[in-house]
């Protein structure tokens, strides 16, 4: 349904915008449930809608030539999905779902344009959220070719842990083994090396921070926090 301005998004790019940009784009928005898995992207399907997330998580996974994809970049309440629609295109060669269930807003992608083309204040400050985004992205390539798996493992659950509330992970070892590119007995090493130094507590279906100082170092210099970097 329709939202109204009295419903104050959690998203953090729509509680950033101008009143005038605001007045823009709220009568297109639609308030969604997002569930566990839900495809917010299709590989090389157009793009019918630009989502804001409230909650949740969702991970942007490149395809691995029949040998299964790996994760490229996170999207949480700090951004906003679509990049090819903001810079113009109509798909991308990524696909993009909910890999931790919430809530959030949709747009149309036409909408969307339209809206860009009347401000552009809205569109530069869609376009710098994107460039946010390749900035990660660029760290992810950087950190998976240089670090341990447990350093890099360290680094996606402080992003994730950025991107929630409160300390729990609803993940699974194999759906962590997915994201990061490795076999799942790889990742039961690392988590187990986390869990032994107290960073992290492991449950069935998901795991705690127990220690995010740790974990910060344990990631060796691979994660960024990137609050530093949205305000900028």
């Amino acid at each position: 349904m329709p939202t109204t301005v009295s419903q104050s998004p959690a998203n953090r790019v729509l509680s950033s915008l101008s009143k005038e940009d605001a007045n823009l784009i709220i009568p297109a928005l639609q308030q969604v449930d997002l569930p566990l898995r839900k495809q917010l992207e299709s590989r090389n399907r157009r793009i019918d809608y630009v989502y804001f997330i409230d909650h949740g998580i969702a991970s942007v996974v490149a395809d691995g030539s029949g040998r299964g994809g790996i994760e490229i970049g996170i999207i949480g309440r700090e951004g906003v999905t679509g990049l090819a629609v903001l810079m113009g295109a109509d798909r991308s060669p990524h696909e993009t779902y909910m890999q931790v269930a919430g809530a959030g807003w949709r747009v149309g992608a036409a909408s969307l344009r339209e809206v860009m083309s009347e401000s552009r204040s809205l569109h530069q400050l869609l376009l710098r959220q994107g460039y946010a985004f390749t900035v990660q992205m660029a760290q992810t390539a950087l950190v998976n070719g240089r670090h341990k798996l447990e350093e890099r493992l360290a680094r996606w659950l402080l992003m994730a842990h950025d991107r929630v509330d409160g300390d729990q992970l609803p993940l699974t070892h194999e759906f962590l083994a997915t994201m990061l590119g490795v076999r799942r007995s790889g990742v039961t090493v690392a988590l187990n090396i986390l869990q032994r130094e107290g960073m992290v507590t492991v449950r069935r279906g998901g795991l705690v921070i127990v220690d995010r100082d740790g974990l910060e170092e344990c990631a060796n210099g691979a994660y960024c926090s990137p609050d530093a970097k949205l305000r900028r």
